[in-house]
């Protein structure tokens, strides 16, 4: 392990303090992100369920564009669990079952979910504290909402 590597894995384990807001979105950039691949697409498609939930109604577009480049940057520089993790720390018990919701509503709306997210939302659920009976239900209900 050469001094860079020492340097930047210290970096690494620095964990963000999130405000609500951040840890939820960061929740949706997350399980978006968990099978490898972020298009610009899947950002706006972000964006635009987050705009239309109560907790983010107050936002405007900037405060949007800004708090989820600090995301992006996170996740760019230090990986999709340092985000994860950040966001399950700081994100109250309040707003863990909607944040799955929304988790669970991203992975199913276009139709297609790589095993990948699917491993991401059961794993979620869980680090989450969340019943495997409300999760449950949440799916089913998410799979009812986006059938063709």
């Amino acid at each position: 392990m050469g001094l860079f590597d020492k340097t930047f894995g210290a970096q690494s384990q620095i964990q963000e303090v999130l405000s609500q807001a951040e840890a939820f979105a960061a929740i949706a950039l997350a399980t978006t992100a968990s099978d490898g691949n972020l298009s610009d697409e899947q950002a706006r498609g972000i964006l635009s369920v987050l705009s239309r939930i109560k907790l983010f109604r107050c936002y405007s577009n900037d405060e949007m564009n800004r708090m989820f480049d600090k995301l992006l940057n996170i996740l760019r520089w230090q990986g999709i669990n340092a985000l994860f993790n950040s966001a399950k720390e700081s994100l109250s018990y309040d707003l863990r079952e909607a944040a799955f919701v929304v988790a669970t509503d991203l992975v199913l709306t276009d139709g297609v979910s790589p095993q990948e997210e699917e491993d991401f939302l059961n794993d979620l659920y869980q680090a989450l504290g969340i019943s495997g009976d409300i999760a449950t239900q949440i799916v089913q209900v998410m799979l009812i909402k986006n059938r063709e």
